[in-house]
């Protein structure tokens, strides 16, 4: 590997050198870190307050420029680079014609604001700007009810009907002896039937499948308190809670995860020397989630999923996250370097739907342009034929071993205005994105739907109309008009000037016709009717969306909703309308937490958490079940501690588990209130040793009683056998002799 000197930049022969891509799937370049070398002086402080970059600090600046220069100019890192703008030019042009003005238009219809070209026409006509918030109640009544549906944790980690464990266990816990009740039955001459034995040995083989799936339970459990720790530590919920709102205002919800970054934590140590605990900060990898804006994504023009040709995700990075990426695997940081010191400045590339963007969703606009000095970067996820890859550079082994000219590889690529600082194969083994979309109401073939905004848009025009009308309408007859005769009204009356008992004066009186200088009359009010038709279509809102308005408190249902029973109904039949929307969302949420449960099944060296496990997705489930599921928990409960034959058929274990789960059902920890089934167990095991013990201390106590019976003369009852059970129980025999 060439060196870097202060002095010099990398030489051509040096970058050619340097091994350039996909050599275990990733580009491989030089990893030198080009500021983490020592330097004398890197900044001078004027009055410490004002830090001016110093000349060896631009000196540096320059030889990373220069280095980075070298790298790129490759074939292969330039026939990337043009590859992505092409992809990029085109699903731009695609979204920018009929996605964007949409999106644009249900963001501000959410926000209550005009679209730019009505809001001129209302101002010219100096109509009122009166915006009924219908679509703003019905999207955060969605978002509500969705939270509500989906639960702390819609989902799980459940065991396969017929789960596999290592083999080693497996073969420990089906490799069981007899029952130890049926081998003491035995020793006291009880003989088994051939169809007892059958039974049995079937019985043994049901009794293992159970003991296996009991295993696997646990792991499941364990894996399932790993994830959702993970998933807290990562972001998920705060994700989840935006990736709603988007489903509920735009065509289409976008969440992405996991997605690996070095973060800094703090950690204790202890000092060696003193021996006391130190905080350091120290840089670790998290898997972290992310809402992705719809505003962002760009899919391929015919693209209709994620995973259906290419996708770009534009990104707006800052300095530091852009620096956080050179310690993560993948990345180069020499392109990197020269990235940060040729755009100081920042580098935004201004699109049309940009400053709408920002105006829609109320950012403050400033006189720079990019006050924050974000970096723009373009993230490429799709398939680059293998001809294009060997036309760019690359050799076939360097692409794999299994190459073939004609086939599509999935590959990821990061492009920062003239740096491609990432190239590699998609690391998923099924070539998947860590992408994941749906929407309120999907269209079959395309990948944006429709959102809340669009089924009610021409509900809110016709209901903003009315209301523009009714305001303008109450203005006009909130009093009467007054039309007044210049003509007979001497020059500098103020005619504005109106009290009871006026005196009007009035010149040139017409003797023919005379006529009141000053006359009064009452313009119509169109309260009503215009009152008529916004309730009519605010109703129609209710049946484009099924988003009724009693499921938000602010109306009140009429007919069967008078009663409670009739209300139950009511949200009953809403609730169907709202299951196909939280069914798409479990369709997002199994491959985005299974994605996590196969990075945890390749990379954890935690052995207890590995098993044969589905991700089951609860949403809809929950919507429909949950209070019926708590309801029925707590009747069986009632019924086991109840009835007598149902309390010794469940046992103590049975009911402990029933508890445990009615606790859990109350958010509180079951372990610090019940014992578990291991503890249970060596307490009823304890207890017969209790018992046992007590038993042998009668019977001595008995046998010396009638040893002292027989010395006086005393003779045994007769039928009365002194031999013991092996349990150490006497064994009565009843046969009287």
């Amino acid at each position: 590997m060439p060196t870097l000197d202060d002095n010099l930049p990398l030489t051509e022969e040096e970058v050619a050198a340097t091994p350039s891509a996909f050599p275990g799937g990733g580009l491989v370049v030089d990893q030198r870190d080009m500021y983490n070398e020592e330097a004398p002086q890197q900044v001078m402080k004027l009055g410490g307050l004002i830090e001016v970059a110093g000349t060896d600090t631009l000196k540096r600046e320059e030889l990373a420029r220069e280095a980075a220069a070298l790298q790129q100019n490759t074939p292969v890192i330039q026939g990337v680079a043009a590859y992505i703008r092409k992809c990029w030019d085109d699903a731009r042009s695609a979204k920018e014609q009929t996605v964007e003005p949409r999106m644009l238009q249900s963001l501000r219809q959410r926000r209550g604001e005009y679209d730019p070209e009505v809001l001129a026409k209302l101002q010219e006509q100096a109509s009122s700007m009166v915006y009924m918030q219908i679509t703003s109640n019905k999207c955060r009544a969605a978002a509500s009810w969705l939270r509500d549906a989906l639960g702390d944790l819609p989902w799980s980690c459940e065991p396969t009907p017929v789960s596999d464990i290592e083999p080693e266990l497996e073969k420990q816990v089906t490799e069981q002896e007899a029952p130890p009740v049926l081998m003491q039955a035995m020793q006291m001459g009880y003989q088994p039937t051939q169809k007892e034995i059958m039974d049995l040995m079937e019985a043994m083989k049901d009794d293992s499948s159970a003991r296996v799936q009991s295993i696997a339970s646990k792991k499941a459990e364990r894996m399932t308190r790993k994830m959702q720790d993970q998933l807290i530590e990562g972001g998920f919920q705060e994700a989840l809670d935006a990736f709603i709102d988007d489903l509920a205002t735009f065509p289409a919800a976008i969440l992405k995860g996991p997605v690996v970054r070095t973060r800094p934590a703090l950690r204790w140590i202890t000092n060696e020397v003193t021996g006391k605990k130190e905080v350091i900060v120290q840089d670790q990898y998290k898997l972290e989630w992310e809402r992705v804006s719809p505003f962002d994504i760009y899919p391929a023009p015919d693209a209709s999923d994620i995973d259906d040709g290419y996708l770009i995700e534009r990104h707006r990075l800052s300095r530091s996250d852009l620096a956080a990426l050179r310690d993560v695997e993948g990345y180069s940081p020499i392109a990197i370097d020269g990235a940060l010191a040729e755009y100081r400045e920042g580098l935004i590339n201004e699109i049309s739907v940009d400053n709408e963007r920002e105006m829609a969703e109320g950012k403050a606009t400033t006189m720079s342009e990019n006050p924050s000095k974000l970096i723009e970067a373009l993230q490429y996820w799709g398939p680059v034929q293998g001809r294009m890859l060997v036309e760019w550079g690359l050799t076939p082994e360097e692409i794999g071993t299994d190459f073939d000219p004609l086939k599509d590889y999935n590959i990821e690529a990061w492009l920062v205005g003239n740096y491609v600082i990432k190239l590699q194969l998609n690391p998923d083994p099924l070539d998947r994105k860590p992408y994941y979309k749906t929407s309120w109401e999907n269209i079959p073939g395309s990948f944006w739907g429709n959102a809340i905004p669009d089924l009610c848009r021409d509900v809110q025009r016709i209901c903003n109309a009315a209301a523009r009308a009714l305001v303008n309408n109450i203005g006009i007859a909130s009093g009467p008009q007054v039309v007044v005769d210049i003509n007979q009204i001497p020059k500098g009356t103020d005619i504005s000037d109106m009290y009871p008992w006026k005196i009007w004066l009035s010149s040139g009186g017409r003797a023919m016709t005379p006529q009141a200088p000053v006359s009064f009359f009452q313009p119509t009010s169109n309260a009503g009717e215009l009152m008529n038709i916004y309730n009519t279509f605010s109703v129609l809102a209710d049946e484009h969306t099924g988003i009724p308005r009693y499921m938000t408190g602010s109306g009140v249902a009429g007919g069967a909703g008078r009663t409670a029973s009739g209300m139950s109904m009511l949200m009953s039949n809403a609730g169907k309308s709202i299951k196909s929307v939280v069914a798409s969302v479990d369709r997002v949420l199994k491959p985005a937490i299974e994605r996590l449960y196969f990075y945890n099944m390749m990379y954890s060296d935690d052995e207890d958490l590995k098993g044969d496990v589905n991700i089951v997705a609860h949403g809809a489930l929950n919507l429909a079940q949950k209070e019926m599921q708590q309801q029925r928990l707590n009747e069986f409960l009632n019924i086991a501690l109840s009835n007598p034959v149902v309390n010794q058929l469940v046992g103590p274990q049975g009911i402990a588990y029933l508890l445990r789960q009615v606790v859990d059902k109350l958010g509180l920890e079951s372990s610090k209130i019940i014992p578990t089934p291991e503890i249970m167990r060596v307490q009823q095991y304890l207890g017969q040793l209790a018992a046992q013990q007590m038993m042998a201390q009668q019977m001595a106590m008995q046998q010396g009683q009638q040893g002292q019976g027989q010395s006086q003369g005393q003779t045994p009852p007769q039928g009365l056998d002194q031999r013991q059970l092996m349990n150490g129980a006497p064994q009565v025999n009843t046969t009287a002799g």
